[in-house]
């Protein structure tokens, strides 16, 4: 397995070298609004530990963040009036991982409605603050 990538996305996130829509952060995570989304309130959920991916993480590190999946998943259920939620996590290149630091995507739901392909095309920012907004409303009332 290659090494962690100091200079990837997320890390640039995390450090406050790049921007990003905050969700929800503690000690060990960071929850932000995806910025190409498949489908509208679609976060991810990232460790502050540098992890490739689930296979090198370590075990407190993937206790920490599936505990505020769960939290993310419940709050954005109710934040997008969803029928139901999908969790995603991929695993090296082979896997269809492309941002090489631990995350998992929690995506709200419809029934009926595909997800959108995971194109490139950046969502308004406008609307990701929104939706940034919604998700974080829906947390403080858990």
């Amino acid at each position: 397995m290659a090494d962690y990538d100091p200079d990837n996305i997320f890390a640039k996130i995390l450090r406050g070298d790049l921007p990003s829509h905050k969700v929800y952060e503690d000690d060990d995570t960071l929850v932000i609004m995806d910025a190409m989304p498949q489908a509208p309130g679609h976060a991810l959920v990232l460790p502050k530990a540098p992890a490739r991916n689930l296979l090198d993480a370590e075990p407190m590190t993937v206790g920490a963040l599936i505990a505020v999946v769960q939290r993310i998943a419940r709050a954005s259920k109710t934040a997008f009036a969803a029928d139901g939620i999908t969790v995603m996590q991929f695993n090296e290149a082979a896997g269809g991982q492309s941002v090489f630091h631990l995350h998992f995507h929690v995506i709200p739901r419809h029934d009926g409605q595909a997800l959108r392909p995971h194109s490139g095309q950046m969502e308004d920012n406008d609307v990701l603050a929104a939706n940034a907004r919604k998700l974080k409303q829906a947390l403080a009332d858990l």
